[in-house]
């Protein structure tokens, strides 16, 4: 979650400030915060066309929430695989249809709330195995799945980027308030040195705001929301290589280990964990 992170930047900066002599009335200065908040609101709508909009306020959202898949969560994950694995062992890949085709009535899926509640990896799960169920080969099923998960990246990208570079502007827009506030200083040359000081401090406002909106907050929401799709996408990863895996032949309690070898070594249950986790639900 970036909001613990982005309370300790703004306390920090604004309590240095404080310790430091400054005046906080100072910094509130409400024509700089409507250039900068402003042009950067106007530049984001005038680079976003079509869905992009959407996808940079979900990639936000995304950023100011923690999403991130724990360690129970790969551990329902290999456990919906399992018994989704045995099931089309015993009774056949036919056996899979009914829970493919309407995931959220599976009594399997809607055991594990990580996958049930996960629509990302609740319908890669399901279009995979459907197409297990299908008959397509392992070689074309992989190449299906890198299309979609290649897919899934540039979309993610595609948002994250656009914040970036919104973020990258605002230091340029916070000299334009600057500049703005030296021509209105400008005028009002003939009053008394607090009168323009008050009026240089107003314009250095603007600078400030553009640097720390960029650096402090736009830049560090982006790189959250990067460093949670990446772990959504290692998610889908996990989903790929045990189907794969079980499709290839392998033994599902096999498989499922294929998937545990993708996952993240800090969040990855160890073999031990999911072998008992396998045998209670064999039992």
């Amino acid at each position: 979650m970036a909001l613990p992170g982005l309370l300790v930047v703004f306390a920090s900066i604004i309590g240095g400030f404080i310790m430091a002599g400054g005046h906080l009335g100072t910094l509130i200065q409400p024509s700089e915060f409507v250039v900068i908040i402003g042009a950067g609101v106007g530049a984001a709508v005038a680079s976003a066309p079509g869905l992009m909009r959407g996808r940079v306020m979900h990639a936000l959202k995304s950023a100011l929430s923690d999403t991130i898949p724990k360690k129970k969560d790969y551990m329902d994950l290999l456990k919906c695989q399992y018994e989704l694995f045995m099931l089309a062992r015993r009774q056949g890949v036919l056996a899979l249809e009914s829970h493919v085709t309407e995931p959220m009535k599976s009594d399997i899926i809607k055991k594990y709330a990580s996958v049930a509640k996960n629509e990302m990896a609740r319908t890669f799960l399901a279009e995979a195995l459907q197409q297990m169920v299908n008959g397509m080969a392992a070689d074309d099923l992989e190449s299906l799945l890198e299309a979609e998960l290649d897919t899934f990246k540039n979309e993610g990208h595609l948002a994250t980027g656009l914040v970036k570079n919104i973020g990258d502007s605002l230091p340029g827009i916070g000299i334009v308030a600057a500049v703005l506030g030296i021509i209105v200083t400008m005028g009002h040359m003939d009053g008394s040195p607090a009168e323009i000081g008050h009026h240089v401090a107003a314009a250095l406002v603007g600078t400030f705001l553009g640097i720390l909106m960029c650096y402090g907050v736009l830049q560090p929401l982006a790189n959250n929301a990067e460093f949670q799709e990446i772990h959504h996408l290692r998610f889908l990863e996990v989903i790929k290589g045990s189907v794969l895996a079980v499709l290839r032949g392998s033994a599902p309690a096999t498989a499922v280990e294929f998937g545990r070898k993708v996952i993240f070594r800090d969040e990855r249950p160890s073999f031990a964990d999911v072998d008992k986790a396998l045998q209670n639900l064999k039992g």
